[in-house]
């Protein structure tokens, strides 16, 4: 499961999103913490100069080597 479909799970009006630089966390009230990832994103750009995403978070930050 990706990240953003993590994400997706849970929109409501009763989270809460922090974009910190080395992580990203999302709050969910009552649940607490639900996800703690590496603020990371693997881009590819094609031979036309569009950017494809790869990877976010753990997955992108191992990819780094």
């Amino acid at each position: 499961m990706s990240v953003l479909d993590k994400i997706s799970e849970y929109f409501s009006n009763d989270i809460a999103i922090d974009l910190g630089t080395a992580n990203t966390l999302v709050y969910a009230k009552g649940r607490g913490i639900i996800l703690d990832e590496p603020s990371v994103v693997a881009v590819q750009k094609n031979v036309n100069g569009q950017n494809r995403v790869l990877a976010v978070g753990k997955e992108a930050k191992d990819m780094l080597g």
